[in-house]
């Protein structure tokens, strides 16, 4: 005997589910660097991928970058990461085409694996680097919200080899911010689509048996 669930089931399942992991990832243009940009064209000041993932469950954010070439310690430039908690109050790349680039803190990680949030030392175990490969993990409890909720925090990535808008050697994403609410359906939402799924499943069978009565 073949069994099905209700839509209502389906739902109540759905929303006990645990809360996933969101995700969204942009990538970049290899050897774009800005046309103001006077400082030296290292490969690791190129990025090539930038992405923010937010774990509800653990409240923490993971920032995740590639670039062009290893990432070296002891060559010039940094990282920065300017973060939209809500306010978005700092504007200030706009004479560089980058006005939509808006944050209201921002996260510094060197290239020796050391990073800090304002005068906040970021723990050396938050930071990995690996060949091209720089990930970035954050508690939510260093960026307080202003205004929105954890997974509508926006970030933009930027490599600089100094100070100056001279100094900044990429943007990623260009010229926007990257928040992780468009990876995936919140709780709320599969539930909403089991709940749809449900009752598209219960009018075929419908229609089927309809059908079947009006042959028979």
């Amino acid at each position: 005997m073949r069994m099905f669930l209700s839509a209502a089931a389906l739902a109540c399942l759905a929303c006990a589910a645990p809360a996933l992991a969101q995700t969204q990832t942009v990538t970049d243009a290899t050897g774009d660097f800005l046309a103001g940009y006077t400082g030296p064209k290292l490969a690791d000041l190129d990025v090539t991928s930038f992405s923010v993932s937010y774990d509800a469950t653990d409240k923490l954010f993971t920032l995740g970058a590639t670039f062009a070439g290893a990432i070296t310690a002891g060559t010039p430039g940094f990282y920065v990461y300017g973060v939209n908690t809500g306010k978005g109050a700092i504007r200030p790349f706009g004479r560089i085409g980058q006005g939509n680039v808006i944050f209201d803190q921002a996260i510094v990680v060197q290239k020796d694996g050391t990073g800090s949030i304002g005068g906040t030392p970021l723990d050396s175990n938050w930071i990995a680097i690996a060949g091209n490969i720089l990930t970035v993990k954050v508690p939510l409890s260093l960026l307080p919200s202003t205004g929105f909720a954890p997974q509508r925090y926006g970030f933009n990535l930027w490599p600089r080899a100094g100070a100056g808008n001279a100094a900044i050697s990429d943007f990623a994403p260009e010229n926007a911010t990257l928040s992780a609410s468009a990876a995936v359906p919140e709780p709320a939402t599969w539930g909403m689509l089991m709940v749809g799924a449900g009752l598209a499943g219960g009018t075929l069978r419908y229609r089927r048996r309809r059908t079947t009565l009006a042959l028979g």
